[in-house]
């Protein structure tokens, strides 16, 4: 069976097929599937950048609170934050935020779909992100925390000063796997009827019957765009890393 690559210019409305699609683009006023393509790749772009931003921010603040000495109670509530967002799948988060946020709190109803879904799928990953800053402090030597306590810093400023910026450094690498993660799961967006890229598939694939062609064309941009995620984040790495530095296992060796 022959692949026909011509399915992406054709015109969306009367599937003629768009002189000049793959160059400088059809005429003025047309859109072609390869146009729409584009689109959803950039409101898969749009949803996984928004959704790291508030993964992050989210996601350090309560993996900071659940090391903080002599604060139990801070503690507990990011515990409880990491298993109630880590243990409902993904796709009821979505659901709950798109269909039952709205319904208890009349302030999300007109709140846009892509910001419900930027918000369902952050606040999922920031229960990962949570645990593996949590995982970086511990991992950090003991005497780095007496140094900046000996050096008269406040608890926020030695977490600020000396130890989140060590941590960061060490869970650089599962951080990549968060972020490349985070693109490939705002493919539950479709749910929703979000244009990105598997509602593009979806959609496309039914329309025009060339569903093979359609779904390559996909995978290969997922895949283009996580292997760029995955060398943006080992170049940060390779700036960022502290020659020499070994974190502290908590092993019982000697």
């Amino acid at each position: 069976m022959a692949l026909d690559w011509q399915i992406f210019c054709q015109d969306t409305i009367d599937r003629t097929v768009v002189k000049g699609c793959f160059g400088t683009g059809g005429p003025k006023g047309t859109q072609t599937y390869l146009d729409w393509l584009l689109q959803a790749w950039g409101q898969t772009v749009q949803v996984s950048a928004l959704a790291l931003v508030v993964a992050l921010v989210i996601g350090a603040l309560v993996g900071t609170i659940r090391t903080l000495p002599d604060s139990p109670v801070l503690a507990r509530i990011g515990n409880w934050w990491v298993e109630l967002f880590r243990n409902i799948p993904l796709l009821v988060q979505i659901f709950l935020w798109y269909h039952v946020m709205p319904v208890l709190i009349p302030a999300f109803a007109d709140t846009p779909k892509l910001v419900l879904v930027v918000l369902g799928l952050g606040l999922f990953t920031s229960a990962r992100i949570a645990e593996q800053v949590r995982a970086g402090v511990q991992a950090l030597p003991r005497g780095q925390r007496y140094a900046g306590m000996a050096m008269g810093f406040t608890t926020v400023q030695y977490y600020r000063y000396v130890l989140l910026p060590m941590a960061f450094r060490i869970i650089i690498p599962p951080l990549t796997s968060e972020a490349m993660n985070i693109f490939k799961n705002s493919s539950v967006a479709f749910a929703v009827s979000i244009t990105e890229l598997t509602f593009y598939a979806q959609q496309v694939g039914e329309e025009t019957a060339h569903g093979i062609e359609v779904y390559m064309a996909v995978t290969a941009l997922y895949i283009v765009s996580a292997f760029a995620i995955n060398r943006i984040m080992a170049f940060i790495e390779k700036r960022a890393r502290v020659p020499g530095f070994v974190a502290h296992t908590g092993g019982g060796g000697h």
